[in-house]
């Protein structure tokens, strides 16, 4: 039998990935479409007048085989992928954007959705429960419920071709990164520190020796350190040239014909264009809305980025090479400035911060906040890199979690988290089991992994999402976790990143590697101060393609994406030594798939909460304040999308934030910029 078809009887009811083989998923998965496609058609067709239960309810479930079988290879496909799994992934695409449509099309059950609807008042629901049948209409409406004939058809037509499109765009911008290599010689490592060399060497093994990938924890070590120009100068390029190499795996064609795709479904659904259709049901409203906020922060950003600029240029100036600061520069003459200004190295800095101490930090700050306790367990996973900690509360099982950390080859680059099963109670407990993905680079065999301190904000800010997930307490599933409004669900990770900071967790967890030591009294300090470290460049990268990724989505679709791009980084006079954090043809998180299209912003404007939120702690007069705490599990990390986001945010804050508490936190409205 099928293991994905059979009871899954594994500890904690994860997927059987131990017995799974690759050719068991396309029939489960033919098999799971067969039965919601009769547990859809019962509630259709059933005789009994529409009730919650029976409609809104019972679609809570209907899909429930083919949502854990799909979370199961959703989470294989993107962590440790093959071509096996990539012709799967494009095969299945537009066979589960059709069955989307063809749910959403039905108009038998659409009609007892919409008979709820009319009569909601006299139903008598619970907030919850109004909450689910109000997302559950707007979720047909905006799949085409009330469209008829050829417009019905050509919705179907345009979500299962974008559903097609954002798989080959994420599987060329992997594809570009995994084949890439840059071999160095000895010579060419020459001033690296040994944390860099290792990883340089961990990254050749299999490829003849040595050399540059464009694994993010590979290849911005190199641009940091390397005193090499030319050789940071052939890094770069390939670093933002993914996606736009010419054949088979160029990205350009696609952005295009996703964006005008886009488009299309937006004006057969009554909208002006994307951003008006996207934007409707999020905080921000409108494209105005996301627009000013970004403008507010652009002007002072640019001004920090433009006086480290001319200081970074000094710095290239002063090393005999002439000529403007390049953007292959930048991380380089930063990070020694960094050095400078704030007497920071980061090869002293690594062996304190080792994941095995930053994992039990975040478990730590979890239990302090939260009373949470993990414990690691041996369940079988789909890679050994992978990781199982059970989660409990005052010895009752919380949820599983799943910490999947180190980069190769077969994973997609980036971080991110997921749920390979959410929580709900509309048919009896269910408890979240939840994945957390980063591309840490892996250390040399026998040694502890050394994390950056971005990479250690990377770690906890996965692990927000990942407690937004284990902490929901809610009944139905489709509010559950993380099924929040895009630009509200970035609040609770951007959030515990803040705890990072805290001295007493540095204090009890940055320990040396080798000595077992911890971080001296002035080094932690000093790190805690540099954090606002070229915060200019950082916050300029990010709004830059912010602001791409909203105007490519208002108006007209561009038939050129490239020549709109560089339209409006001119007209925001983005530096030249600057570019946008991903550039349009590896821009993932806007093409490879719709999750945040048009929703790039969304990180700045949960920013806005998170730095207003950690403020609360702090007029508190403790990070760990216990009354705080259980008002941010209540009112935000429990309560999932079963309600309002400006709701719950105003429950935990008593109002709604401004963005001063975002520049203060960026350092953006200090005397001398984000740089000193």
């Amino acid at each position: 039998m099928n293991p994905l078809l059979a009871p899954w009887t594994t500890a904690f009811g994860i997927a059987p990935f131990a017995q799974v083989t690759d050719d068991d998923w396309r029939p489960a998965v033919e098999a799971a479409l067969v039965q919601a496609r009769a547990n859809l058609r019962a509630i259709a067709t059933n005789a009994e007048p529409p009730d919650f239960a029976n409609t809104i309810a019972a679609l809570e479930t209907a899909t429930a085989d083919l949502d854990r079988i799909m979370a199961a290879f959703d989470a294989v496909a993107g962590a440790d992928t093959n071509p096996v799994r990539e012709a799967l992934e494009r095969d299945f695409a537009p066979l589960l954007a059709d069955f989307a449509s063809e749910i959403t099309s039905d108009r038998a059950l659409f009609a007892r959705i919409e008979a709820l609807w009319q009569g909601r008042d006299a139903l008598a629901l619970g907030p919850e429960e109004a909450r689910v049948l109000l997302l559950t209409r707007r979720r047909f409406v905006r799949g085409g419920a009330l469209l008829e004939g050829r417009a019905r058809e050509r919705l179907t037509a345009v979500m299962a071709r974008l559903a097609e499109l954002g798989t080959r765009f994420s599987q060329n911008v992997l594809a570009d990164e995994r084949d890439w290599f840059l071999p160095l010689t000895g010579d060419d490592m020459a001033g690296l520190p040994d944390f860099v060399t290792a990883a340089l060497t961990r990254a050749g093994e299999g490829r003849g020796g040595p050399g540059v990938t464009l694994a993010r924890s590979v290849i911005v070590p190199f641009l940091q350190f390397s005193p090499r120009r030319d050789l940071r100068a052939r890094a770069h390029a390939a670093w933002i040239a993914r996606g736009a190499n010419g054949g088979a795996t160029d990205n350009r064609a696609i952005a295009a014909e996703m964006l005008a795709l886009r488009e299309e479904r937006a004006r057969l659904l009554g909208h002006d264009d994307f951003a008006s259709f996207k934007l409707e049901p999020e905080m921000a409203g409108n494209a105005a809305a996301v627009r000013d906020l970004l403008m507010q922060v652009w002007a002072p950003a640019r001004a920090a980025a433009e006086r480290d600029g001319a200081a970074l240029t000094a710095l290239l100036h002063a090393d005999g090479h002439s000529g403007p600061l390049e953007p292959w520069d930048w991380h380089h003459y930063a990070e020694r400035r960094r050095r400078e200004l704030h007497d920071i190295d980061e090869a002293v800095v690594k062996p304190f911060l080792t994941l095995e101490r930053m994992i039990a930090a975040m478990f730590w700050t979890a239990g302090r906040l939260f009373r949470l306790e993990f414990a690691e367990v041996a369940v079988p996973l789909y890679h050994p890199d992978a990781r199982a900690f059970e989660v409990t509360r005052d010895r009752r099982h919380v949820a599983l979690f799943v910490g999947d950390w180190f980069n190769r080859p077969s994973k997609h680059s980036g971080a991110w988290c997921t749920h390979l099963r959410a929580q709900s109670k509309s048919a009896g407990e269910v408890t979240p089991i939840v994945l957390n993905v980063c591309n840490f680079a892996p250390p040399p065999r026998g040694e502890p992994a050394l994390l950056s301190w971005d990479d250690a904000r990377t770690l906890f800010h996965e692990f927000g999402h990942a407690l937004h997930q284990m902490l929901s307490d809610v009944t139905y599933e489709s509010v559950s976790g993380t099924s929040v409004a895009r630009d509200f669900v970035e609040l609770p990770s951007q959030l515990y990143e803040h705890w990072l900071e805290v001295p007493e967790l540095l204090d009890t967890f940055a320990t040396h590697a080798v000595t077992g030591q911890p971080m001296p009294a002035d080094l932690r300090d000093r790190l805690i101060g540099a954090a606002r470290h070229d915060m200019g460049f950082q916050t300029v990268e990010y709004l830059a393609s912010a602001l791409v990724d909203l105007a490519f989505h208002e108006g007209p679709a561009p038939a050129d994406p490239m020549q709109r791009q560089a339209e409006v980084l001119a007209g925001l006079g983005l530096p030249r030594a600057i570019p946008m954090r991903h550039a349009t043809p590896h821009f993932a998180h806007v093409f490879a798939g719709d999750g945040y299209s048009c929703g790039y912003y969304s990180y700045m404007w949960a920013e806005v909460m998170d730095a207003d939120a950690f403020d609360a702690f702090r007029e508190a007069g403790d990070p760990f304040d216990p009354a705080l705490a259980q008002g941010l599990e209540a009112h935000i990390l429990s309560r999932g999308g079963s309600g309002d986001a400006a709701e719950l945010y105003t429950r935990f804050r008593g109002r709604m934030p401004g963005v001063g508490a975002l520049l203060r936190g960026r350092g953006l409205l200090e005397e001398g910029g984000a740089g000193g």
